[in-house]
């Protein structure tokens, strides 16, 4: 473990908004805590950085294809209409990729989930059906080490 995983912190924001499912080699993985969306965050373990060219080469490349298998998985998983898949930093400045399952009946669609309906939080049940079907989808595809 070098320096700047071993200084990580999650941002408050994200602690508080998320649910964490687990470990990427080197992004954690959470779910956001609304199930009107699957919708996942993508989050490098590296201290200060908010944009995606403070990381070096090697994490950029990795970060990618982190966010590419996932991406991959839950759409496939998911049986997404599309993928949302954005890095903003508007509101958490730490660099977080988003990446939501989108279906043309959900309650935003076509527009953004942003700002359009309050959040609705899982059960524990849900949260645990979640995790089971990431985990089984992820650790087909990726290096994935989930979190109970």
């Amino acid at each position: 473990m070098d320096r700047l995983e071993m200084d990580f912190v999650l941002d408050p924001q994200l602690e508080n908004d998320c649910i964490f499912l687990g470990e990427m080699p080197l992004c954690r993985l959470l779910l956001m805590n609304d199930q009107q969306f699957p919708w996942f965050v993508l989050v490098p373990r590296r201290a200060a950085v908010s944009e995606l060219y403070h990381l070096s080469l090697a994490d950029r490349e990795l970060m990618m294809a982190e966010s590419c298998d996932l991406s991959a998985a839950l759409a496939d998983g998911f049986s997404a209409t599309k993928m949302n898949v954005a890095a903003l930093g508007n509101m958490v400045k730490q660099l977080h990729i988003h990446h939501i399952v989108r279906y043309d009946s959900d309650v935003a669609w076509p527009a953004p989930v942003w700002g359009k309906q309050s959040f609705k939080p899982y059960s524990a049940q849900e949260i645990a059906a979640i995790r089971q079907k990431v985990t089984a989808l992820l650790e087909a595809k990726v290096s994935f080490v989930a979190v109970v």
